[in-house]
């Protein structure tokens, strides 16, 4: 049940602190979850991990999908080298999830 608890807290403090904030402010906010939450270190990670590839993959897939992923295409174009607009949405997720997952697990050290 902690479990379930973490990740949500996690995804929901992060991208309501990401409206405001800097997006960094995703590793802070895992971290201030993992202290309040204790858990062992890698079920903290996997919590993290697993809440903002959740949050940050379905906000980034919402965003693109609202203008037709013309953006997507174009910087998957410039960073990936290849026009896949859903990898770059993956990447992105994946990039979240493991500043996250690192600050939950700095979290879970520190505790």
């Amino acid at each position: 049940m902690k479990f379930l608890t973490t990740i949500l807290l996690t995804a929901l403090l992060s991208i309501a602190a990401c409206l405001y904030l800097p997006w960094w402010i995703i590793a802070i906010v895992a971290f201030i979850v993992a202290l309040a939450i204790p858990q062992k270190p890698l079920v903290s990670f996997t919590a993290g991990f697993i809440a903002l590839f959740a949050g940050w993959g379905v906000l980034a897939w919402y965003i693109s999908n609202n203008n037709h992923h013309l953006l997507a295409h174009k910087v998957s174009l410039l960073i990936l080298k290849s026009d896949s607009p859903y990898l770059l949405i993956l990447a992105t997720a994946l990039i979240g999830a493991l500043v996250a997952g690192f600050g939950a697990l700095s979290g879970s050290y520190l505790r």
